[in-house]
């Protein structure tokens, strides 16, 4: 666990920064999303926001329909978790509550920035306190705001939060950042349709492999229609047809 020479022992304590100004234990919670196993992959059109994951279904006796990560927050909101699935829905739970109290007290839905903001400052505190661990989990929170339109944002274990045009999370987060880069520059304007395909090809692109529609899991907002989706594996193969006739 200890390093030796000068972080000997630095990564024991959460609250402590070693002589090089690091934390490690929130290091160590990037990492543990980084080891998940999985990608996710956020883009942003000009009518829609498009979140697509991995679907890995670690045993044979597992109901698949049970295996998630993506999440309603609200009926217009949703997140999309990337990391330790324990540490995720306990995150996704803090959230709904936070957007229920927010509405309460409001009397309309949470936007989603604010909804970062808050889960952000939440995620910033665990960082500080000897008693709590930083979540390993990067959360994608998706929604159509009201006067700003589709909204993307992210949110990580150290407390970060911003919005992105496009982003990724998990194994190949930097593969597949480089890749939207390039596809979010070429087309900077994306429909509904171009946004989900654009999302799936990043996906299958940094994964390496052909991906079949059970394999994935695809959760949009669109303007037309601004309740959180999650698409069907009808839906997701008409999408996947559409991308493999193109090549």
């Amino acid at each position: 666990m200890s390093r030796g020479g000068s972080s000997a022992g630095y990564d024991r304590h959460i609250t402590i920064f070693s002589p090089e100004g690091r934390l490690y234990q929130v290091e160590y919670a990037f990492k543990a999303v980084r080891l998940s196993g999985i990608t996710s992959v956020g883009v942003r059109g000009v009518d829609s926001v498009v979140m697509v994951t991995q679907k890995k279904v670690p045993d044979k006796l597992l109901d698949p329909t049970s295996v998630t990560h993506l999440f309603k927050v609200t009926d217009t909101l949703g997140c999309l978790a990337t990391g330790l699935i324990a540490d995720a829905k306990s995150s996704v739970q803090r959230s709904r509550m936070e957007a229920a109290q927010f509405k309460y007290e409001n009397g309309y839905d949470i936007p989603v920035d604010y909804m970062a903001q808050r889960m952000a400052d939440v995620a910033q505190v665990y960082t500080q306190h000897a008693f709590m661990r930083a979540l390993g989990v990067v959360n994608m929170y998706a929604g159509i705001d009201e006067e700003k339109g589709p909204q993307l944002m992210r949110t990580d274990p150290a407390g970060h939060y911003l919005g992105f045009k496009a982003c990724a999370a998990g194994q190949k987060e930097q593969e597949a950042n480089n890749f939207l880069e390039k596809k979010v520059k070429a087309n900077p304007a994306m429909t509904y349709k171009q946004a989900v395909e654009c999302a799936i090809i990043t996906l299958q692109t940094v994964v390496g492999s052909d991906l079949k529609p059970a394999d994935i899991e695809v959760g949009v907002v669109t303007k037309e229609n601004p309740k959180f989706t999650l698409l069907t594996e009808k839906e997701i193969d008409g999408f996947l047809t559409a991308i493999s006739d193109r090549d």
